[in-house]
């Protein structure tokens, strides 16, 4: 990806005048153009390490994937997030890591965690570099170095079991290459998070990632099967059998461990066959509680498609489930819903049709096909509009939580609240939208975007509103996070999540796998 930006350069989107016009008069952005920026105009910290260490760190990988240069260590200095963003339009020196190692096979991963851990160097695993909560900062904490550990190498098909529908894939397999590999052998991952062009296989597990499909598929952590873990202390593989009473799922301590108890070098996951058919369906509800109760109908009841998401009165209103007619056309009243059913001609048209009654009877209509396709033309675009935001003036970023059917309301209100609150009592009044994207028996998840005028110190401004917005997520029964994981942004409310007794236990496992705390220091454990 860019250096200062999501994705690719040939996807910049330009911002329409009908954006420019919703950012001037409801927000009131004095627009901008964007200014020129160049990777090699960017000053970054010199590199901690001695030449010894470094000859030493080449010395098990080869001298071709130990780098100190300036582009690689720049292009890994972070993820994605609003706030990594606007740290690399500084013009203050950045923070990188040291060296960037990029290791083959699993003993090289070994031996560079044996030889950090021998000489005080921290280690931040590194997949596609799609983190959007700090969880690729390069932090030190006690450590003088910290190297990038890329697994951009471990990018194969291992194995594929047709008869099981299990794959096991390397960790630096990326979503497009995945589906690319399985889909030679008719078989499809199903997994399509925002992230899914860059993110990687590893990252899917180590952040337990939920894809757009998440009703039909599930999230990461259902699909996976097993996994290849190299700690300083050993290496690890989990998952013998479908099911297993031997004590405690051992794989579950490092799915969402994000890199701070070992580096996931592989990873078995349930595949399927790619599907025969599919149908989008767009629907729209009078009102947000009317179409989260239909929601919720069609997973108690079992109707459950493979996409379903709802969005409320101000996302419908904008257009930001379909990125190319975003304040083109001008949605008044009702919220719109997606449904996706996918599979064999005949179970497609049975799921559908059962979906559709229920809908109906829940106050929903029907507006075909076209709403779907339109998400589903653009549904990995939307931070290319993120990035072009912020170059015009704009403040933009988004946040996630998940909470029971019953709360539902109440944790949307209390979030919409603070956000609103924080950034209005800042002089940058925002627009909050929202929508369900992942839907369970019991409860769903919500996906806010705020979009607000940056102020003069646009980092200390989002810190402050989604400080609030934190505070009330625990306030008001939610989880800090449902699917963007915890890094660096979210470890202030781990405590307040799982308990002092929760925080010892991870810390129990940090020091028996990691003892000397080399693995991504400063994140998720606080």
């Amino acid at each position: 990806m860019q250096w200062d930006a999501w994705g690719a350069p040939e996807k910049h989107k330009v911002l329409s005048d009908g954006i420019k016009g919703l950012l001037q008069q409801a927000l009131g952005v004095t627009i901008r153009e964007p200014s020129d920026r160049a990777a090699d105009d960017v000053v970054l910290a010199p590199s901690a390490l001695s030449d010894q260490q470094v000859a030493a760190l080449a010395g098990i990988v080869g001298e071709q994937f130990c780098s100190t240069a300036h582009s690689d260590r720049l292009l890994r200095s972070g993820g994605k997030s609003t706030l990594d963003l606007l740290r690399r339009r500084s013009t203050e020196p950045q923070n990188a890591p040291d060296a960037v190692i990029t290791p083959g096979t699993d003993d090289e991963v070994a031996d560079v965690l044996r030889y950090c851990a021998g000489n005080g160097i921290a280690v931040v695993p590194f997949g596609g570099g799609t983190s959007v909560v700090g969880g690729l900062d390069p932090v030190r904490d006690r450590f003088a170095a910290v190297v990038s550990l890329d697994l951009r190498r471990f990018d194969a098909l291992i194995d594929l079991d047709t008869d099981s529908g299990i794959a096991t894939l390397g960790a630096g397999v990326t979503g497009p290459r995945a589906e690319e590999l399985l889909g030679a052998h008719g078989f499809s991952l199903g997994h399509f998070p925002q992230s899914f062009m860059f993110a990687t296989i590893g990252g899917f597990a180590a952040t337990r990632s939920s894809g757009q499909a998440s009703a039909g598929y599930g999230r990461f952590e259902d699909m996976v099967q097993g996994l290849r873990v190299v700690t300083p202390a050993g290496t690890l593989d989990t998952g013998r059998a479908p099911a297993s009473a031997a004590g405690p799922d051992l794989g579950e301590l490092f799915v969402g461990s994000e890199g701070t108890l070992g580096v996931i070098t592989r990873v078995r996951v349930r595949v399927h066959a790619v599907p025969d058919t599919t149908v989008r369906e767009g629907w729209s509800f009078p009102d947000f509680e009317t179409g989260a109760a239909a929601l919720r109908a069609l997973r108690q009841e079992g109707a459950v498609p493979t996409v379903l998401r709802l969005s409320d009165e101000a996302e419908t209103a904008v257009n930001l489930a379909t990125t190319d007619k975003i304040g083109e056309e001008t949605v008044t009243g009702g919220c719109l819903a997606i449904t996706t059913f996918e599979g064999t001609a005949e179970h497609t048209a049975e799921r559908t049709a059962e979906a559709r009654a229920v809908l109906v009877a829940h106050g929903g209509t029907s507006l075909g096909e076209g709403p779907g396709n339109g998400w589903e033309h653009g549904r990995f675009d939307a931070p290319y509009l993120r990035d072009s935001l912020l170059d015009a003036g704009a403040l933009c970023e988004t946040l996630e939580t998940a909470t029971t059917w019953g709360n539902l309301a109440a944790l949307r209100t209390a979030v919409t609240a603070a956000l609103t609150e924080s950034l209005s009592g800042q002089g940058t009044p925002p627009l909050v939208l929202c929508h369900i994207s992942h839907t369970y028996p019991t409860g769903a998840s919500l996906y806010f975007t705020v979009v607000s005028a940056q102020a003069e110190d646009p980092i200390e401004q989002w810190q402050k509103a989604k400080t609030a917005a934190g505070d009330a997520i625990v306030a008001a029964g939610g989880t800090i996070t449902h699917h963007h994981a915890v890094g660096v942004d979210h470890r202030p409310w781990m405590r307040d999540e799982i308990g002092d007794l929760g925080v010892a236990i991870l810390r129990a496992v940090k020091d028996a796998v990691d003892p000397a705390g080399i693995l991504n220091p400063g994140k998720l454990i606080p």
